[in-house]
């Protein structure tokens, strides 16, 4: 949620600040947004104050200014510079039956005074410890949600780690002080809380998680978990910064890589606290070159003590701030953050985004489809690889001018195997004679062109017709083929080449040779909400070609499916069944299952593969995406227990389905069964 406007560049993607109580909050306000900060987050209430916001007198009389007077703001600051905090004193769960209900109306009241308000969002405090369930806040909060069209509501928890992990740090230690520390510490499990008042209140999109940072942090696997989650904000104390030399705050390198990782997931850090570092002066400069425009004070000062220079303007209004060291550090973090490789530009407007699965046999792909898989050099340089060192296996050097080797591609498009293959041919010095087989009549035009351009007409035939329809005047010694998905066999590339096997000679070779599907269950609450959006059931049972990227993968991919080309099996049977059990540590807490990621791993050519398998993923390679599967519910999986998934390919006369479903720890319904919401079609 972008909150305030930027438009140097010294923008640290969306930088708040905690703001002290001020009766002129128009004044501080400016002065924080005068420092860089683009907003500021202050108490919607006078401190001190445990009544309820509004009270009416009875008598008429006008009404106690308890709340800040804020109507003095216009409704666009109010909405995009300023979040709202509620009370800290407020404890609806109290056991103290005056407190909880005095709390309750405290706490519906002030949200609606910061609703009437056009916040955009508003932090609500922690609930108290011993209150694990707190129920009676998730039904306030549940009312107040129900009620609001745009303000979103983020919850402060802090980030620790999971019991189990504490424990065993705790026991690792082995000290009479670890002891001492484990029997005092808390076992309570702040995410597993998340997850239950997130469900109690229907999985909201205008409800997210706000963490404060601590000087500690938890390991990678807990912050993974709440990055697959709604976090909105890192809540960052000035305690948790050290000094250098200078006493400029700084972070340590985990931290940094904390907040790198918040920059990079849209996650906005709000600076909380009093400033605690006192920057020395910066020594006396020499008069600055008309070009370029010169440091800022604090900037120099940076520099003079082998820091990294930023670029602020000079006379800057707000440079003299007491934040202001704290923000440029915020500035530097941002901007040491890199573009990405070309790879990472060309997938970031596909993060999270769902994407029906391509049906290649029922329906022709459209030119910027085949355009953009074209894009992928190393694909086709992993293709040509395949076929060179086929074609060296098939040809031995003594024969390499009197043999010529018939390469059939099967499924042509618009030809960017034929060019791999003759590619690898005149590598080797190998003859060949191609043809290149696809059923798209506006691919065929590309393909004519191509040939005509290139000089090949002696070299290629073009057929124009189904694979599985075509008599060839001769059998293939390779037989070259892109039919995999995004799951590996989703795009029926198993059914169509054992149709085209018989084009094949006894003893052939198949490019690729076999490919084998993987599954991973994943925490993935913004996919499944966008799932959700839809609100039917057969978007619910719909698998998803994905760029993941707020997700939490719960436990590695396993192997599900796996097919060989050509099929010894005859007649062919591509019906499958997979139980999966997906082992989980104790430590690493709570987990929440929306669905699964689906990968492969194919074997082009002996030891030539393509790969979207994370641990063996072709590097720079985009042309496919995950699948993702997802449940029609979340469910919440105990910290340490098993999950057992089940997986079935099914295949009918006229189409092919995926069905799937969890046994343990929960059972859930078997989705999509028959293929009644989805099936890709033969």
């Amino acid at each position: 949620m972008p909150l305030g406007k930027r438009s140097d560049f010294g923008d640290a993607r969306y930088a708040g600040v905690e703001v002290n109580y001020a009766h002129d909050i128009a004044g501080a306000m400016q002065e924080y947004l005068l420092c860089g900060f683009d907003f500021v987050l202050a108490s919607l209430v006078q401190p001190g104050h445990e009544q309820p916001a509004l009270q009416l007198p009875q008598d008429g009389s006008a009404v106690t200014p308890v709340i800040r007077e804020e109507l003095m703001l216009t409704s666009a600051t109010w909405g995009g510079q300023i979040v709202g905090k509620v009370s800290s004193w407020i404890d609806t769960d109290s056991p103290e039956p005056e407190l909880a209900q005095r709390s309750t109306a405290a706490l519906q009241q002030e949200l609606s005074w910061a609703a009437f308000l056009g916040l955009q969002a508003v932090l609500l405090p922690t609930p108290q410890q011993q209150h694990k369930n707190a129920f009676n806040f998730a039904q306030v909060v549940n009312q107040a949600l129900g009620g609001l069209s745009h303000m979103a509501l983020w919850l402060q928890l802090p980030m620790t780690e999971p019991p189990a992990a504490q424990q065993q740090q705790q026991q690792q230690q082995d000290t009479p002080a670890a002891a001492n520390s484990s029997s005092s510490s808390s076992s309570f499990d702040w995410f597993e809380y998340w997850c239950t008042l997130f469900t109690l209140c229907e999985q909201s999109s205008l409800l997210g998680v706000a963490l404060v940072v601590p000087p500690d942090l938890p390991c990678k696997r807990a912050v993974a978990r709440w990055l697959a989650q709604p976090l909105k904000a890192l809540l960052l104390p000035t305690s948790v910064f050290t000094t250098n030399k200078r006493g400029y705050p700084i972070l340590s390198k985990a931290h940094q890589e904390l907040l790198s990782t918040a920059y990079r997931h849209n996650v906005q850090v709000v600076l909380t606290g009093e400033p605690l570092h006192k920057v020395a002066p910066a020594p006396p400069q020499p008069p600055p070159p008309a070009t370029p425009a010169p440091e800022s004070t604090i900037a120099a000062a940076a520099a003079a003590a082998g820091g990294d220079v930023l670029p602020f303007a000079v006379n800057d209004p707000g440079e003299s701030h007491v934040l202001r060291p704290y923000w440029e550090y915020l500035c530097y973090l941002f901007r040491r953050l890199d573009g990405g490789a070309a790879q990472e530009q060309v997938e970031a407007g596909y993060r999270d985004y769902l994407q029906a699965p391509l049906q290649p046999l029922q329906d022709n792909l459209e030119s910027q489809t085949y355009e953009t898989f074209e894009k992928d050099v190393t694909k086709y340089a992993c293709y040509q690889a395949a076929v060179h060192a086929a074609l060296l296996d098939r040809v031995p050097d003594d024969k390499a001018e009197e043999t010529v080797t018939t390469l059939m591609v099967v499924g042509a498009g618009r030809g960017p195997l034929v060019r791999s293959s003759i590619a690898a041919a005149r590598a080797t010095r190998r003859k060949l004679r191609v043809y290149a087989v696809e059923k798209n009549p506006a691919a065929i035009v590309h393909i004519q062109r191509m040939v005509r351009c290139e000089g090949w007409q002696e070299m290629v035939t073009i057929v124009h017709t189904d694979m599985r329809d075509w008599q060839p005047p001769e059998l293939a010694d390779i037989l070259v083929s892109e039919l995999l998905g995004s799951f590996g066999d989703n795009e029926l590339s198993p059914e169509c080449l054992d149709g085209a096997q018989r084009l094949l000679k006894p003893g052939g070779i198949s490019i690729p040779a076999s490919y084998t599907s993987f599954l991973a269950p994943v925490t993935t609450a913004k996919l499944w909400d966008a799932v959700r959006n839809y609100k039917d059931l057969e978007h619910c049972e719909t698998p998803y070609v994905v760029k993941f990227h707020r997700h939490c993968t719960l436990s590695p991919p396993q192997p599900v499916f796996t097919f060989v080309h050509p099929n010894p099996q005859q007649p062919p049977d591509n019906n499958r069944a997979a139980t999966l059990r997906f082992p989980r540590p104790a430590e690493d807490g709570v987990g929440v299952l929306h669905g699964f990621a689906g990968y492969f791993e194919s074997v082009l050519y002996k030891d030539v593969t393509l790969n979207t398998h994370p641990p063996t993923h072709t590097p720079n390679m985009f042309s496919w995406f995950p699948i993702f599967f997802p449940l029609r519910e979340p469910l919440t999986l105990p910290a340490g227990a098993d999950l057992i998934t089940h997986m079935w390919r099914k295949c009918g006369k006229h189409k092919v389905w995926y069905e799937w479903a969890v046994s343990e720890p929960v059972a859930c319904p078997i989705h999509n069964p028959g293929g009644r919401s989805y099936y890709v079609g033969l």
